[in-house]
């Protein structure tokens, strides 16, 4: 017999009943019924409940030792009583009738309950991170994962992709976000940097001539932590193609996406490839966001005309100072409360905003504070515009472009959820497309890239020297699920002339792009193909079909919102003679002197 185990504690079943068995594993929960002791033991497939009498001589071992003391257990298997049988295991038509116990490790006194559903600290769940990973909702979280990444690698090597490793060190990047630094010993005064993404080299390996490459890549950024963000480091689905259109890219992800979420979806509602295309004006104006909820059907319209020169003077003064008006519809909204519409306008200030104007359609007139300045005109035009009926409401935002645009898009989704409008048990796709090139950077007055500088205008060359470079589209795109972005993608530019160019356009000299991006620039001199691809983040992929809210609850070791890891201590102080090695000195801000 094994020195710890024959059987699994998920394998038992009524077939093996007579069997001599050794299972290990954690004590789960103990039940004292005087001359019976009854011990659910645990490992990472399962429970089995065992039991032991008073005049067995192991009995005091088992009755002293506490919760998640690790034991090995060998002993008869036997049927249950009809009446003691629990259906909702996997084992419940049997228990163990247990002979021996060895105590392999006797746990301390517990600073979190496993066995439980009670919440925690996240100071203390993440310090004891190895005991929460054992709680049976944690403990799923982390075998999806491991389930979903083994699917999309099968799902990529069907279609023909190839998996290369990247650099983990590699040079410092003077655009995105901000690099995690690496001293080197043997170069003193230089540094490694942490890959923010393989972006580079996952382009270096089109241009040496594989065809389809990816990778689960991991990668790292100095940046703050969020819900939907690991502060430090992330996971990416990273993937390139030569020879490719954006539909080609689409084509290729698509499949993935949907077959991944049909098989770990439970069932729910997928929108069908292929996917919904969105322009990115078309974003902004309708969903008020480059990150559509697609689950919420509410439609932001623009409303200029039906207030431009209208008896409503604030949002007419506005118009002809340059604001836009945004109205979002509130179906069935006729029928609330005036509470209702008051909340509505204490939220949108603590947004910021002076409050949300609405006029209500009912009883075959328009109410509200705002309709009385409106004709029957102005108003048909309204319904028009925002396709409502009677019974429904309509609210306005009145600011200047984008920030009439971000306030728009946040009160689509609080009157969707105040109406109960958005769709569940569904996961809703789409891609933003043709963002723009460059915008207008208002910090330092002048012309930037908007998105990715490596990406292949629309129209190449010749829109950027006779385009208004704040017109000129990009091939670009995001691909979103449920209002969450998964990831960012782009045909790249592979031509050196439109390189040039376009960082010419954001204020670049010939000199400081070659030294910027002497490695891609000189790559693209020697014939490199077009290509193009994407990144979904692993992360938020998992965290969606989870149905978890935060992404700590499906990374293994997660660090806190300071970018902290408490279980290891990181980051920690290091001694003088590392410091020495490394030639560096250590100044602190003054107060942390």
């Amino acid at each position: 017999m094994h020195l710890y185990r024959t059987h699994k504690c998920n394998e038992l079943k009524i077939e093996h009943v007579g069997l001599k068995v050794r299972l290990s594993g954690w004590i789960h929960r103990k039940r004292d019924h005087g001359d019976l002791l009854f011990v659910d033991l645990r490992d990472h497939y399962g429970i089995t409940q065992c039991v032991i009498e008073a005049k067995n001589p192991h009995f005091k071992t088992l009755e002293s030792a506490r919760h998640e003391s690790v034991v090995t257990l060998t002993g008869q298997v036997i049927q249950r009583t009809p009446e003691t049988t629990n259906t909702k295991m996997s084992t419940g038509a049997i228990e163990l009738a247990i002979e021996e116990c060895i105590l392999d490790s006797n746990a301390d006194l517990l600073p979190l309950q496993i066995n439980s559903d009670q919440e925690f600290p996240e100071e203390t769940r993440l310090r004891y991170r190895f005991l929460d990973l054992r709680r049976e909702k944690m403990h799923a979280n982390i075998v999806l994962r491991s389930q979903i990444i083994a699917s999309i690698r099968h799902r990529m090597i069907e279609q023909g992709f190839m998996e290369f490793q990247t650099p983990i060190l590699t040079a410092s990047s003077p655009e995105g976000a901000r690099d995690f630094l690496v001293p080197s010993r043997v170069h003193p005064g230089k540094f490694y940097a942490l890959p923010q993404a393989p972006q580079m080299f996952k382009q270096l390996l089109m241009i040496a001539g594989f065809d389809r490459y990816f990778q689960i890549a991991p990668c790292f950024r100095d940046e703050d932590g969020r819900a939907d963000r690991s502060p430090g480091e992330f996971y990416q689905l990273d993937f390139e193609m030569s020879f490719v259109t954006q539909e080609d890219v689409f084509a290729a992800l698509e499949p993935v996406l949907h077959g991944l979420f049909t098989e770990f979806g439970k069932n729910k509602i997928i929108t069908p490839a292929p996917f919904p295309r969105i322009t990115y004006e078309d974003a902004m104006l309708k969903y008020g966001s480059d990150k559509p909820d697609l689950r919420n059907p509410l439609i932001i319209s623009q409303a200029n005309e039906v207030f431009e020169n209208s008896e409503f003077s604030v949002f007419a003064n506005a118009i002809a100072q340059g604001s836009v008006i945004r109205a979002i519809p509130a179906p069935t909204a006729a029928k609330e409360s005036r509470k209702f519409f008051d909340n509505l306008n204490d939220w949108a200030k603590t947004q910021g905003a002076p409050g949300l104007g609405y006029i209500i359609f009912s009883d075959g007139v328009a109410k509200g504070p705002i309709a009385k300045f409106l004709d029957e005109a102005r108003l048909e035009r309204l319904k028009e515009l925002t396709n409502v009926q009677e019974g429904d409401a309509v609210f306005f935002v009145c600011a200047q472009k984008k920030e009439a645009e971000k306030l728009a898009g946040q009160a689509r989704q609080k009157i969707a959820q105040e109406i109960n409008m958005i769709e569940q048990n569904c996961f809703k796709f789409c891609w933003v497309v043709d963002f723009p090139m460059f915008e207008y950077n208002e910090d330092q007055r002048k012309i930037d890239f908007s998105h990715n500088p490596f990406s292949m205008p629309q129209g190449g060359l010749e829109a950027l020297l006779t385009q208004n470079p704040l017109d000129i589209k990009a091939y670009q795109y995001d691909i979103i699920c449920n209002g969450y972005e998964l990831s960012s993608g782009a045909i790249r530019n592979h031509k050196p002339e439109i390189m040039y160019k376009a960082f010419e356009i954001a204020g670049y000299t010939r000199e400081k792009v070659e030294t910027q991006f002497s490695g891609m620039l000189n790559a693209l001199k020697y014939g490199a193909p077009p290509h193009g691809g994407s990144a979904p983040g692993i992360d938020r992929i998992v965290m969606l079909l989870a149905e978890e809210p935060n992404l700590r609850e499906i990374v293994a070791f997660p660090m806190n919102q300071q970018a902290q890891d408490l279980l290891m201590g990181a980051p920690s102080e290091v001694t003088q003679k590392q410091l020495e090695e490394l030639h560096i000195r250590v100044q602190l801000p003054p107060e942390q002197k």
